[in-house]
């Protein structure tokens, strides 16, 4: 599985041949450049870490300073490993949009927007008084029963419940890559991707 390291900039949409309002995200996909490659002789398993986004000097510990080094790059902020490549690579080598085609399908990762401490309704869509949720008549967005009886007098674990929301890894699976701009190094996939404006996200073939 090859891929590659970017940012998200934003939606927009875009208009098919039909006459379709497409929406699409826009996302800035690397250049990437190969930090490390993994062996199975060496490390067990084989893999090419990609870095991406320049990062100061003074903000970079020492292991990582020289692990660039050895790699004769500069320090990246950004470092993830994929399985494989379509070709061979070597320290040094960069990564860009080129990779990628208009019409092939794409999986993206990103890093949810958190939404901290949220009830069951936004949670999980409870539907309150008159809806899903039950035991309840005058408290709109209260959970409702959530326990048994005298067995067994507690509640279950994942039991959906108020708590912390987002903040997750999310994959998004079979987007389809409407444009290639290299010169930019910018593709527009169709549909949405998790995360915020300018969080970094994962692009696999």
């Amino acid at each position: 599985m090859s891929g590659i390291i970017g940012k998200k900039v934003g939606m927009t949409s875009l208009f098919s041949t039909e006459g379709k309002n497409i929406p699409c995200t826009v996302i800035e996909a690397g250049p990437c450049v190969v930090t490390q490659i993994r062996t199975v002789e060496k490390d067990g398993y084989s893999a090419i870490q990609l870095g991406y986004d320049d990062a100061k000097e003074k903000n970079t510990s020492a292991p990582l300073k020289g692990h660039f080094a050895k790699a004769g790059v500069a320090p990246k902020r950004k470092l993830v490993e994929f399985k494989t490549f379509e070709d061979e690579k070597a320290l040094g080598d960069t990564v860009d949009v080129t990779l990628f085609e208009e019409g092939e399908f794409v999986d993206v990762v990103g890093t949810s927007k958190g939404k901290g401490f949220q009830g069951v309704m936004k949670r999980h869509g409870f539907g309150g008084v008159g809806g899903a949720t039950h035991g309840q008549h005058n408290r709109l967005r209260a959970p409702g029963s959530l326990g048994a009886s005298s067995w067994p007098s507690r509640v279950f674990k994942g039991m959906r419940m108020a708590g912390r929301t987002g903040g997750e890894r999310v994959k998004v699976q079979n987007l389809q890559v409407l444009k290639v701009y290299p010169e930019q190094n910018l593709i527009v996939v169709s549909g949405s991707i998790p995360g915020a404006k300018g969080s970094y996200v994962i692009v696999d073939k």
